[in-house]
């Protein structure tokens, strides 16, 4: 007997329109953690859920509404998370290619949700070939719109939906916040999804470069207390604030990829991982008793490491720290609501990697404050940082964040399509800032990445720490040039 489908949860990507030549072997393909957990959440709750994650399958739209035309549901959901802020915007284009396939071959309702759609819902309603909008975090909306759908009755009782009465565009009620994580954030559903598919970053492997799959991503907690001007990971919670998975559940997660899956290679997407003492070392300390031989990495602020903790992190597997350091510059930072002092941002870097953890560093050019001079600075620190990875971003006005309200505001040139917000596609539009233009700052952006991982110094490190395999590595992904259509016949300054 044929299973009855309720719900087909898609997750989108388009590799290559994102990030051009760099998606073929460098860039992680990442396992849409909130997807399978919201699978686990409806499965539970008695609805037949199929999961098609296209990115990973590196298929076509029409393909996959082929996929959901021969499942029959009730309703397919686009859903274009990510668990990184640039993550979601960057795939609305194949997002919507998505939705019109399903709208022009299948004969479910098409609904789309995530932190891009949560962001912009009425915007996303209008302009995509949708029935729903999906505002905030998704689980309690899909389970009150199928309830609905499936027994006939009033789609209109689902909070956290728009969708048009005649023309025009009408929402109900916001959705709540979950409430208890462990019950809505169960054990994510990972039977239905391509596990042979995913690997990690190269740079998370740099000790075994060779051994990238299989790969593993869940989320420990929900949201960000904090609120830095360039973050849109807010959008779908509608305010700064954390929420926790218990310990237990987490680990018991770790488990059931190590045993199920044989994973070792593990990203805690959390938005901050280290900030609550008491979650990061209990669920540190249940990795350790259970015995678990993993490689992780996870993100913490500079202001939050606790350096008595970090022998207990290592010996937990954590071997990468993802820290946001964005400028050198004090006035720069400020600007953007982070507030450090350069000789603690050096401090830390130390004396993380003195406990045995990696650094990844994080900067981003052309923040409101930025000029050539503090970009310059900007550099100059991440040379002499010399962390073992080093992402350099430019400034985008990420919808959802404040730094879009003051572009919409302040009519600031914005992407003339979703996938122009990818920091690595060819139509990538950052912003320009009080003093200089946004082809500066994404001229200065690119070569700085040249700068850094050319740099003798640093390919001399990285030989010393990984071997002569990872510097022939880095050395090739070096010579991957992106395309950049706005520096296509302009002469610009190099850095």
């Amino acid at each position: 007997m044929k299973e009855t489908i309720d719900v087909v949860l898609i997750n989108p990507g388009d590799r290559k329109q994102v990030y051009q030549d760099l998606g073929t072997e460098l860039a992680a393909i990442e396992p849409p953690f909130w997807i399978a957990v919201i699978a686990a959440y409806l499965r539970n709750c008695g609805f037949g859920v199929r999961v098609i994650d296209a990115n990973a399958e590196n298929i076509t739209p029409d393909e996959t509404a082929a996929i959901v035309r021969e499942c029959d549901p009730h309703v397919a959901a686009v859903i274009v998370y990510g668990s990184h802020p640039s993550a979601s915007t960057q795939n609305m284009t194949i997002a919507g290619n998505i939705c019109t396939a399903l709208k022009e071959n299948t004969a479910a309702r098409v609904a789309i949700g995530g932190l891009h759609p949560s962001a912009l819902p009425e915007r996303t309603l209008r302009e995509e070939d949708v029935d729903f909008v999906i505002e905030g975090e998704g689980p309690l909306t899909l389970r009150a719109l199928l309830t609905e759908i499936k027994s006939g009755g009033d789609f209109r009782k689902a909070p956290g939906l728009w969708y048009f009465g005649g023309k025009e565009a009408r929402s109900t009620r916001k959705a709540p916040l979950i409430k208890d994580l462990d019950e809505v954030l169960p054990l994510a559903a990972w039977d239905l999804l391509p596990m042979d598919k995913y690997r990690a970053h190269n740079w998370h492997c740099f000790d075994d470069i060779e051994d990238r799959e299989p790969y593993g991503a869940i989320y420990t907690s929900l949201g960000c207390p904090y609120s830095c001007v360039f973050c849109c990971i807010n959008a779908p919670f509608g305010k700064p604030g954390i929420r926790y998975r218990s310990p237990e559940l987490v680990v018991k997660e770790i488990g059931a990829l190590v045993r199920d899956y044989s994973v070792k290679n593990l990203k805690i997407a959390d938005e901050l991982f280290i900030l609550n003492e008491a979650h990061y070392m209990s669920i540190s300390e249940l990795i350790i008793k259970n015995g678990f031989d993993l490689n992780i990495w996870a993100y913490a602020r500079v202001d939050t490491i606790n350096f008595d903790n970090l022998k207990t992190l290592k010996r937990a597997g954590v071997n990468w720290l993802g820290l946001g350091i964005e400028s050198a510059s004090t006035v720069v930072r400020d600007g953007a609501d982070k507030r450090m002092r350069r000789k603690d941002i050096a401090e830390v870097v130390r004396r993380i990697q003195d406990a045995g953890i990696r650094v990844g560093a994080n900067y981003i050019f052309g923040l409101p404050d930025d000029t050539t001079e503090t970009m310059r600075e900007t550099l100059s620190l991440a040379l002499e940082l010399n962390t073992e990875w080093a992402n350099f971003y430019s400034a985008m006005a990420y919808p959802g964040s404040r730094l879009y309200d003051i572009a919409v505001k302040d009519r600031w040139p914005l992407p003339d399509q979703w996938h122009g917000y990818s920091q690595h596609s060819y139509e990538t539009l950052p912003l320009p800032t009080k003093y200089i233009s946004a082809a500066e700052v994404l001229k200065f952006r690119d070569e700085a990445f040249h700068r850094y991982f050319e740099n003798p110094a640093y390919l001399s490190m990285i030989e010393g720490k990984f071997g002569k395999k990872v510097r022939e590595h880095i050395v090739s992904m070096t010579k991957v040039r992106l395309r950049r259509r706005l520096l296509e016949g302009r002469d610009l300054a190099a850095v």
